[in-house]
């Protein structure tokens, strides 16, 4: 028996793999704040409720364009709702941050499904034109699925802005992404199926990730109690109005790159891969802000906020110089490096608006500079056009959205300036 256990060969204890929670460390900020009870339950229900915000214009365009063989005439309808949705949208979210949530998103949402469906059966049928434009209308009562998640995340860390950044940076990546996929899901429906498809399949996901997130009562904020007397519009707080200006200015960098780049890959007969260009700009978003999410902000959002907009500015100088090397694979890499200054600008702005609106106009405030980044992105998206029949080209074209992110950075540093030291409103 010695002589056995003398023989045999000496083994190291085996090397257990280090725990799955000590490998991503790293991740502790994003595990931290999906470890709140309820919290992952209203994320993946905002998320498929979402997720339709990158499809229904796209859906529509193809639909009507192809029943109606006019181009012209689905963008009129879809330019129409973004109008409605211009005037409608705050008035939503005022009802939502006075009844809550539940209350009002639920219908709500159901009056801008039918809208959709009113629409997909005008065309469906051939119905005349100035229906497609009332329908399309009546979908401007969707609310903003983004800012009611964005409401949960303030108020469910109130006391802690550290969470909140992380949360925010969050929320920014996911409006990427489902900006980013929600587009190609469209397309596929409305090109493989029928041409209605695209629209059906967005009106019951809106539908359904509403109703499943307002079931998610214990996440919901509560109502904040009325002010006395007559409540002020968020439009007349301090430092709000500029800050709606940068929001114009960054969807103006938005639509008018998403234009340009559509025509540098036509001019360079690759249009087809002009939504890959795109997806790159919007993947190297959605990186940045998760990425931006990890990082523990220092200092006051107020101060920060200047110096991710002239970051966006000058990252925003590398399209012009990739464009007019005439190669598409350096746009496509400028595309990518540029993407990566919009998310934090957006993830800061946001909190920025969170901080100057008082709890019960919240999700009216968020609402304002969502309107505001939807006319800069239809802003945009008109000059860019400009610019690319009028300045030679597309080359010369990318000095739009390199301006407008200029405008963005100029409006924030005054800004700063005139409101330094202000103390903003409690996040309650």
């Amino acid at each position: 028996m010695i002589l056995f256990l003398a023989a045999r060969p000496v083994t190291a204890p085996p090397v257990r793999p280090a725990p799955r929670r000590a490998r991503f460390r790293f991740l502790a900020p994003y595990r931290r704040i999906f470890a709140v009870p309820g919290a992952r339950a209203f994320t993946a229900a905002n998320l498929v409720a979402r997720l339709p915000m990158g499809m229904l214009s796209v859906s529509a365009v193809l639909m009507i364009a192809g029943a109606r063989g006019s181009y012209a005439l689905a963008g009129a309808v879809t330019a129409t709702g973004l109008a409605a949705t211009a005037l409608v949208g705050p008035w939503t979210a005022r009802m939502i941050d006075r009844h809550g949530q539940a209350r009002v998103a639920v219908p709500a949402t159901a009056l801008a499904v039918l809208g959709s469906l009113s629409l997909l059966l005008c065309v469906h049928h051939g119905a005349p034109d100035w229906t497609l434009f009332a329908s399309y209308a009546a979908t401007a009562t969707t609310p903003n699925t983004g800012g009611m998640s964005r409401a949960r995340w303030a108020h469910l860390f109130r006391d802690d802005p550290a969470a909140r950044h992380t949360a925010d940076s969050f929320e920014q990546a996911a409006d990427e992404l489902c900006f980013l996929l929600g587009p190609v899901l469209a397309t596929l429906l409305c090109t493989t199926l029928v041409p209605e498809a695209g629209t059906a399949v967005a009106a019951a996901l809106l539908l359904t990730g509403v109703l499943l997130f307002a079931a998610q009562r214990r996440t919901e904020p509560p109502v904040a109690a009325p002010a006395a007397g007559r409540t002020r519009s968020p439009l007349r707080l301090p430092g709000l109005p500029p800050l709606l200006v940068t929001f114009l200015a960054t969807g103006a960098v938005f639509g008018s790159l998403e234009v340009v780049t559509i025509a540098f890959a036509d001019g360079h007969g690759i249009r087809a891969a002009a939504g890959g260009m795109l997806a790159l700009q919007a993947a190297g978003s959605c990186a940045a802000g998760l990425l931006y999410g990890l990082r523990r902000p220092t200092g006051p959002a107020g101060r920060r906020f200047p110096v991710c907009t002239a970051a966006m500015a000058a990252l925003m100088l590398l399209p012009p110089a990739a464009a007019a090397t005439g190669s598409p694979a350096a746009l496509a890499v400028a595309l990518l490096l540029a993407g990566m200054a919009t998310a934090p600008t957006m993830v800061t702005g946001m909190g920025l608006v969170q901080s100057l609106t008082p709890p019960g106009q919240r999700h009216e405030g968020m609402t304002l500079a969502v309107t505001a980044l939807l006319g800069g992105i239809a802003a945009g998206s008109a000059g860019g056009g400009w610019a690319v029949e009028h300045l030679g080209g597309a080359g010369a074209a990318y000095g739009v959205p390199a301006a407008a992110a200029a405008l963005a950075a100029g409006v924030a540093l005054v800004a700063a300036g005139r409101h330094a030291g202000r103390p903003s409103v409690p996040a309650g």
